[in-house]
């Protein structure tokens, strides 16, 4: 009868550093990803600020949300109607993707890819979102009729745009964004966002509110309030607040007896009763005490 013959060098071998390499593989591919979910279809994981309005939603990174409130409001400022804030944001999107680009076709630069070539500022200028934003909406409300006008015919008289009807594809986004951040759909604006790096800074948070929403704020340490003409305007300002959350290290906001507060979960998606009921004009922003 054969005896079994001793296992060979490399059948003595562990299997461990197989098994290492193969989880590691793994690993890799869980990582690459997650890495294309958060960051090239964006927003399924990690931080992201949503509106909501007439039952649908639009979610976008907290950068690009930050950009839309500044167009949003500003044009609330000017009392524009709420399509020309529907129209700037549309157009942002189809241009920028609401990112402040320092290139683009040609000398096209900013959120709109406005160009210095043909009148509409100094690179310096249109890379600046409030002077790039006021210039859109001077070129819009020049425009004979705009507010009967499809969005199509509008990016051409005001964009120049060589294909038009690309801007069409970005109207519903634009219209549920510019219906939260001005005031028009209350609670209608939250993000999800990671605990604050620095602390928050009054002064020029105040500061934002004049230039970009057009109301008078006061601080008391880390706390800005602000009244409101109206409740509409409340939660235009306090939606503002919510985008701005992520640049100005602001931990909650509250309009009338509903507060939002920052947090990386699902509980920051939502406007939750407040501990201290204020008018329904009222707006107070707590910021981050570092």
């Amino acid at each position: 009868m054969r005896r079994p013959h001793p296992p060979l060098a490399e059948e003595r071998r562990p299997l461990w550093p197989k098994v290492v390499g193969a989880l590691c593989v793994v690993g890799l591919v869980a990582g690459l990803g997650v890495w294309y979910l958060r960051d090239q279809i964006g927003l399924f994981l990690g931080e992201q600020c949503e509106a909501t309005a007439l039952s649908q939603s639009v979610s976008f990174r907290p950068d690009q949300m930050n950009h839309a409130s500044t167009i949003v409001t500003l044009g609330v400022k000017r009392d524009l109607p709420a399509r020309a804030g529907t129209i700037a944001v549309a157009t942002a999107i189809q241009e920028s993707k609401l990112r402040n680009l320092t290139y683009g076709d040609r000398d096209s630069v900013g959120l709109f890819q406005q160009r210095p070539s043909q009148g509409w500022g100094t690179v310096e200028q249109l890379q600046d979102p409030l002077y790039a934003t006021n210039a859109f909406y001077d070129a819009l409300v020049a425009v004979d009729g705009w507010t009967d006008m499809r969005i199509t015919e509008i990016a051409q008289e005001v964009q120049r745009s060589g294909y038009p009807e690309a801007y069409a594809d970005h109207e519903y986004q634009g219209r549920i964004i510019a219906s939260t951040l001005s005031g028009h759909s209350p609670e209608g604006f939250v993000c999800r966002l990671d605990d604050p790096t620095a602390q928050g800074r009054p002064d020029t948070f105040v500061a934002a509110v004049s230039e970009q929403t057009g109301q008078a704020a006061t601080a008391e340490g880390q706390v800005v309030s602000v009244t409101a003409p109206d409740a509409r305007r409340a939660w235009s300002v306090g939606a503002w607040s919510v985008a701005q959350a992520k640049a100005r290290n602001v931990t909650s906001v509250q309009v009338g007896d509903r507060q939002w507060t920052r947090g990386a979960g699902d509980s920051a998606m939502q406007w939750r009763d407040a501990d201290e009921s204020l008018p329904a004009t009222s707006v107070r922003v707590t910021l981050h005490g570092g």
